[in-house]
């Protein structure tokens, strides 16, 4: 990178307070214009920017403290090399979610709590600044007439930014984290969002190939949990993923990848999810992972799940099993055919068999609350049999929630078919104590 020739910036005088807001900003102004003639790859980009910072730093003559230096060098290299004031935060391991309303309210999730953070940037213009930076390298613009757009960083995390006129009160980015390292089922059981015995039964319902849908509200864990619950398919069965933005992490090998694509600025081209479920039904698939339903598709994912392809998973924004039934049919009369709302039913009845809720509780914590199984059609109500559920039983003086999961003992109707692939589940998981019932057993014997 060449250096530009620009005046050195003037140390203070002796004693007096040097503006590091000033020695910032011409620190970046001085390499701004060697990254707009040069090209490097993103890895390469921040090294070089370092060394020429050194240098032009050293050009000004300012002895700033250690720790002062390098985190005017910090902010410096974020700002040319990163995503600005955001970028500790997306460096930071312990933090889910990013959410900027404007420059001066930048909050994150942590730990499953919403705070307010001390970042701020400049002003507007420096947040959709940060938005170009996000956008440009895929192709995508935002600008007046197209206020809004949806991306994903390098390392998979999803963005959504929305600018005036369409957000009124300034610049929006919203940006959920990718996580690098896979949660297991064995986290999940560590961290109490799920039992051993509802480990151990949904493991022997994905390998059975029973068709499941994850349900849940916005932030709850739903893509985590269907990343686990993928993480069962066999590794000899051809699996097609279909997502709006990539985020599934399958170990398989025998995976084909997926992804939706919006349409161009000038209205053509786009890939829907329908589209590329439907696609998928030609591609000889085993097992159908879809990332979440939304709309039309849904009737589609659930021909295909009445029709062989068995084993089907996917998400969907629901608070409860119930309501994602009728999320389910209302999706599926989206899809632009004219079906009496009982033929949906009876499609929704013998396509899916199990709904996982996914819930995020009021003290930030995650966990599984229902597992239910969708028990056939009584006249035109769909019957919906837990199998297991999250009892609260109170908050404790700390604001967090108390309760218990268990079984509700009572066996699904579909345990031959779990049986059947090798799966013959112990009484236990389903809250059957047996020594209880054979004690029960010789006590009655003995009153005959």
């Amino acid at each position: 990178m060449s250096l530009p020739t620009r005046p050195p910036l003037q140390p203070a005088p002796r004693g007096q307070v040097v503006d590091l807001a000033k020695v910032r900003n011409f620190l970046i102004s001085a390499l701004q214009k060697g990254f707009e003639t040069d090209k490097y790859l993103p890895d390469q980009r921040r090294q070089m920017a370092l060394q020429s910072l050194a240098q032009i730093y050293t050009r000004t003559g300012l002895q700033l403290p250690e720790d002062t230096r390098e985190k005017l060098f910090r902010e410096v290299l974020d700002e040319l090399a990163g995503y600005g004031p955001i970028q500790p935060l997306l460096d930071d391991p312990e933090i889910d979610e990013i959410m900027v309303n404007g420059p001066k309210n930048v909050y994150v999730e942590h730990k499953g709590k919403v705070i307010k953070t001390d970042i701020v940037f400049e002003n507007n213009d420096h947040v959709v600044r940060v938005i170009e930076r996000i956008v440009s390298p895929l192709g995508r613009r935002i600008d007046a007439d197209h206020p809004m757009v949806d991306a994903r960083l390098p390392d998979g995390s999803r963005v959504n930014a929305v600018i005036p006129p369409a957000a009124i009160d300034g610049p929006s980015i919203t940006i959920r984290k990718f996580k690098k390292e896979r949660l297991t089922i064995k986290q999940l059981v560590e961290l109490n969002s799920l039992t051993e015995g509802m480990a151990e039964f949904l493991q022997a319902c994905v390998v059975s190939r029973l068709n499941i849908i994850i349900s849940g509200g916005t932030g709850s864990g739903k893509t985590t949990l269907l990343n686990i619950l993928s993480s069962f398919i066999p590794a000899d069965e051809r699996i097609v993923t279909i997502e709006d933005a990539a985020e599934l992490q399958l170990q398989q090998e025998h995976v084909v990848r997926l992804e939706a694509q919006p349409p161009r600025a000038d209205g053509s081209g786009g890939v829907t999810i329908r589209d590329l479920v439907r696609n998928a039904l030609r591609m000889r698939p085993e097992r159908i992972v879809v990332g979440e339903v939304r709309g039309g598709e849904a009737l589609d994912m659930l021909q295909a799940m009445n029709t062989g392809h068995d084993g089907s998973l996917t998400t969907l924004h629901a608070n409860t099993p119930r309501d994602a039934i009728s999320r389910l049919e209302t999706m599926s009369l989206m899809a632009g055919i004219e079906l009496p709302i009982r033929v949906v039913r009876e499609q929704i009845a013998s396509a899916v068999d199990v709904i996982v809720q996914q819930t995020r509780l009021r003290d930030g914590t995650r966990k599984v609350t229902q597992i239910t199984e969708l028990a056939g059609m009584e006249g035109d109500t769909i019957v919906l049999t837990d199998i297991f559920k999250f009892e609260q039983t109170g908050v404790s003086t700390e604001g967090k929630v108390l309760g218990e999961l268990k079984p509700t003992g009572i066996r699904p109707l579909f345990s031959t078919r779990l049986e059947a692939a090798g799966f013959k589940l112990r009484p236990e998981v389903f809250g059957v104590n047996v020594a209880e019932m054979l004690a029960q057993g010789r006590r009655s014997s003995r009153t005959r």
